[in-house]
């Protein structure tokens, strides 16, 4: 077996700024493994990326075929799903008519796993991140519902502001939740005896999810991060270390569970919402999001 056998891949998204380029500097460091990082063309991280725009899921298809090239015969060994955005209200839409935040925390991850499913290894691991906003015990603004449909495209005479893309953040963290499920729930993932997690590193004060937020709020989250040792919260450092050891299947779930929370520094292994725990949510989300995505998985070769 030459070194190209032997080399382990992870691909990844959000690897570029917060805890997702802490981590992607440790896989990158690791000995023996490779990543083939997705990020915007004019990003300035000294990893090479290949050209992925969340926004636009034609870019999400030309970013999987371009992981296909690079492989070559070879396996993916790590699927790390961690992009993610938020906006201070859900006026965005991407180039195809989504909200922009349900599109790019979610479905276009769900269409790029989609992509490259058949492409992962036997015992290979996917971590897609989350965030325990997506829990009406932790975030009262978390839903209480699903409606993916309305999600992707918003009422125009529901909620406004602040209120509502902090909603619509939380959301999308529970349709990434509720895609681990499925994926680890899927014949595919038995069949190929996948590892998979949803990852909620906490709040992590000092990444850039934050910076669309309105200033007020930004100056509440510079406060939080003064008392951070004291509330005990991970820094970035951490959680990307934390990621990064998920990835690399150094951290493997307990039997039955997948949900990984890391709770005042401590990778704990709770059980999800009730809604996130609802095979209803998870079938319904699944079937919508494959009919949002039909037309860009047609035609993929592996």
């Amino acid at each position: 077996m030459d070194e190209g056998d032997s080399l382990k891949t992870i691909v990844m998204t959000g690897g570029t700024s917060g805890l997702g380029k802490v981590a992607a500097g440790k896989i990158a460091d690791t000995l023996g493994t490779r990543i083939l990082l997705g990020a915007r063309p004019d990003n300035q991280f000294a990893l090479k990326a290949l050209p992925l725009d969340l926004t636009r899921l034609a870019s999400v298809r030309v970013f999987a075929q371009g992981v296909i090239q690079e492989l070559g015969d070879g396996l993916i060994n790590g699927l790390v799903l961690n992009a993610g955005t938020q906006f201070p209200n859900i006026n965005q839409r991407t180039t195809d008519g989504f909200e922009t935040t349900f599109a790019v925390n979610y479905l276009a991850h769900y269409l790029l796993l989609q992509l490259l499913l058949p492409k992962l290894a036997h015992g290979a691991t996917v971590v897609i991140t989350t965030s325990n906003t997506h829990d009406p015990d932790k975030n009262p603004m978390a839903p209480k519902k699903l409606d993916p449909v309305l999600l992707a495209y918003p009422s125009e005479r529901g909620p406004t502001g602040f209120s509502a893309g902090f909603r619509a953040y939380a959301a999308s963290k529970l349709c990434d939740l509720l895609m681990a499920r499925g994926l680890a729930e899927s014949n595919e993932a038995k069949e190929k005896g996948l590892t998979v997690v949803a990852y909620n590193p906490g709040l992590t004060v000092g990444t850039s999810l934050f910076r669309a937020w309105p200033l007020w709020a930004r100056l509440a989250m510079g406060t939080v991060g003064l008392i951070r040792p004291m509330a005990r919260l991970a820094t970035v450092e951490q959680a990307g270390q934390t990621l990064a050891d998920l990835a690399l299947g150094r951290i493997t779930p307990p039997p039955g569970r997948l949900y990984a929370s890391l709770v005042k520094r401590q990778l704990t292994w709770p059980d999800p919402s009730e809604l996130a725990r609802q095979d209803a949510a998870m079938n319904g989300l699944r079937t919508d999001s494959a009919r949002m995505v039909k037309s860009f998985l047609s035609g993929m070769t592996s």
